[in-house]
């Protein structure tokens, strides 16, 4: 490992895509880093990625056309892993590999959420970090977003400290659909809107509950209770849609995935008060864009946040046209009328934060607030929440016999 703390810490980027955009967006806001390398199957989007970085003066960088040879590289101190979900172990095992036979000097990494598809995926995840004796950092942004940043310290610092903890945290995350055809794809993505957003939900959720000086693990899962729906894209006009979008490899008259999911999670502080997440997620969800709803209530107290009640607003008539855009949100759903507008997304979504947070900690040598640990912990949630949804009973934890289980949208192989 690299002498620390290091000065600069030089990064490189294991995806080119859409959420590896956002990252490195964002990080025009984060000191102390340079984005040297990329490495992506698309060469195209690659050198694209390359332009945007010199173009937001975040250092020179370099596409590679394998992964071995950017990790080999000797400017890139840390890589950020932002591949679909079905790729994740086996760039994992490479890293490991290039690291433990001695080719390579990498000794931190990030990873996009969710950690894994499944708790023996994720717990291999875990695994191999620690043994190639990398610091590891978990993305999960909505715990950084600024909202439940400030929210946190204020509720416990102001209320919590003179009325006791808080005991029910309820998230959503909500939108209308996902980018890319993976996503969409049982097998490859891990699931559906489950699998694919309420990662979100879940940990900031946990994290809001959870009291700043203590651990996430201080709360113990006792029980789960899941559901999971078919609401928008089964139906006939919607599947069509899909198929002529993606192609024949999302097909939801074949092969769906769910697009609505809620879930109940009991858990147990170190004194033996039982809190409560309460999460919903959708893909149905049609508004001016995605939306981030969170609450957090205690005895004498409450906290709230929408992402689409903005401060800035814009009003279009009809009479205003133009291309289809996400210029005013993400995910965004229509171009005129009065639309919400987030002026610093990657700021509000977390990112920012995120980043600036784990290029600290990489340079200096410290744990992150999240770790793989924590990505090992909420899948743990997930297959558990796919469980029950599947069996229609509470599932009490621990899980160990849940290891190797596959969610039922999951078993069907895409074509």
């Amino acid at each position: 490992m690299s002498a620390l703390p290091k000065e600069r810490l030089r990064v490189g980027f294991i995806g080119s895509g859409f959420i590896a955009e956002f990252h490195l967006k964002s990080m025009i806001n984060v000191r102390n880093v340079d984005v040297t390398a990329v490495f992506g199957l698309d060469p195209a989007s690659c050198e694209r990625f390359c332009g945007i970085v010199k173009d937001l003066g975040l250092g020179n960088c370099k596409a590679y056309t394998s992964l071995e040879a950017m990790l080999a590289a000797d400017d890139v101190d840390a890589v950020w892993l932002l591949t679909p979900n079905h790729t994740r172990v086996e760039v994992m095992r490479t890293i490991h590999k290039e690291i433990t036979e001695g080719r390579s000097k990498v000794f931190a990494i990030a990873c996009e959420k969710p950690l894994a598809r499944t708790i023996g995926e994720a717990r291999e995840m875990l695994r191999l970090a620690n043994d190639a004796k990398l610091n590891h950092g978990y993305l999960e942004n909505q715990v950084f977003c600024t909202p439940v940043i400030r929210g946190k310290e204020i509720i416990w610092r102001r209320a919590a400290s003179a009325t006791g903890r808080p005991y029910l945290a309820r998230a959503a995350e909500e939108h209308s659909g996902p980018h890319s055809p993976w996503f969409w794809q049982g097998d490859k993505q891990g699931g559906g809107v489950l699998s694919d957003m309420m990662c979100h939900s879940v940990e900031v959720a946990r994290h809001l509950l959870t009291e700043p000086s203590s651990e996430r693990r201080s709360l113990k899962v006792k029980e789960v209770n899941g559901t999971t729906a078919n609401l928008k894209w089964v139906r006939k006009n919607y599947a069509d849609q899909l198929i002529k979008r993606y192609g024949p490899s999302v097909d939801y008259h074949k092969r769906p995935s769910e697009d609505f999911a809620r879930g109940t999670v009991l858990l147990e502080d170190g004194d033996g008060n039982e809190v409560v997440i309460e999460a919903t997620t959708s893909w149905a969800y049609v508004g001016a864009g995605l939306r981030i709803q969170l609450e957090l209530l205690g005895p004498e107290y409450s906290m709230e946040f929408n992402s689409l009640n903005t401060g800035l607003k814009i009003f279009m008539s009809r009479e205003v046209s133009g291309e289809e855009g996400e210029d005013l949100v993400e995910k965004q759903n229509a171009e005129q009328g009065l639309m919400p507008v987030l002026e610093d997304e990657a700021g509000v979504y977390g990112y920012t934060d995120e980043n600036r947070h784990m290029v600290e900690c990489f340079r200096k040598g410290e744990t992150p607030l999240e770790t793989f640990d924590d990505g090992l912990a909420v899948v743990e949630i997930l297959m558990a929440l796919y469980a029950s949804a599947e069996t229609g009973e509470t599932v009490k934890f621990p899980i160990d016999h849940l290891e190797d289980y596959v969610p039922v949208v999951a078993r069907i192989p895409s074509e």
